[in-house]
């Protein structure tokens, strides 16, 4: 069995600001959140969760300094909340360099079942709300004039098929359509957005909301014989985020070892 050993940092970032949202917990959010510090970046981190967001703040600042974590309550599917997080990121470090777009919601509802309310909402946070931060972001880069990069959380379900997952599937590869368009306007000035497409990165809100049976198939199609863990996605996260991926626009990197 494949054994990942963690990465140190080597200042791929440094001195560089992010904005992650989701980040409060876990999950990939917070797992990116600690590996842009670790590699020298100072961070704005939102959350729908104000308790578990504070928390992660705290947590991080103590470890990172206080100076180079700063956070603000944000629900992606709220416009004015998507433009106070912009806003606290300006004022409290005069402006961008990355943005990640973390947040999205699951669930599981055959379509013949599935009701208007379920499809909406997994929508409005997965697809709707990843286009709500990225035109904040492109909107705040665009005005710096200096650039920046865009990273959003996509997935491999956006090109693969599973029951129950219509209303998922759909909004991740909508994430993939909207990635590849906004490259496409972003590059005249000089902004980079890609995309990464986990598989299987277990945390504990996803073990909260599958199946133990579920996650057993999906973890027996992976070629390692397991799940990733959220900073292994983290890791790719930063690599499209720094010069590494600099000739990169528009691309979705697939972060998994399915073998179907």
């Amino acid at each position: 069995m494949n054994d990942p050993r963690y990465t140190a940092g080597h200042h791929l970032l440094q001195d560089r600001t992010a904005l992650i949202t989701a980040a409060a917990g876990a999950g990939i959010g917070g797992a990116t959140a600690r590996r842009f510090l670790e590699e020298g970046a100072r961070i704005v981190i939102g959350d729908a969760h104000a308790r578990r967001l504070k928390e992660t703040e705290d947590s991080l600042a103590a470890e990172f300094g206080a100076d180079r974590v700063t956070s603000l309550p944000c629900d992606v599917t709220d416009e004015e909340q998507v433009r106070a997080l912009f806003a606290h990121a300006e004022q409290t470090h005069g402006g961008l360099d990355i943005v990640v777009n973390n947040a999205g919601l699951g669930g599981t509802a055959d379509l013949v079942d599935m009701t208007d309310a379920q499809w909406s909402r997994v929508l409005d946070v997965t697809l709707n709300g990843t286009f709500r931060c990225t035109r904040a972001a492109l909107r705040a880069l665009k005005a710096s004039g200096r650039g920046g990069v865009v990273v959003n959380n996509a997935s491999v379900i956006g090109w693969r098929a599973q029951t129950g997952q219509a209303h998922y599937a759909a909004a991740k590869a909508g994430v993939m359509a909207l990635t590849r368009c906004a490259a496409l306007e972003a590059a005249a000035f000089g902004v980079r957005v890609n995309a990464v497409a986990p598989s299987l990165a277990m945390h504990p809100h996803l073990v909260k909301v599958t199946s133990e049976e579920l996650l057993a198939e999906l973890t027996a199609r992976e070629a390692f014989g397991r799940h990733a863990e959220p900073w292994e996605v983290a890791n790719v996260i930063v690599f499209l985020a720094s010069g590494y991926s600099s000739y990169m626009t528009g691309e979705t990197v697939s972060v998994s070892s399915q073998r179907a």
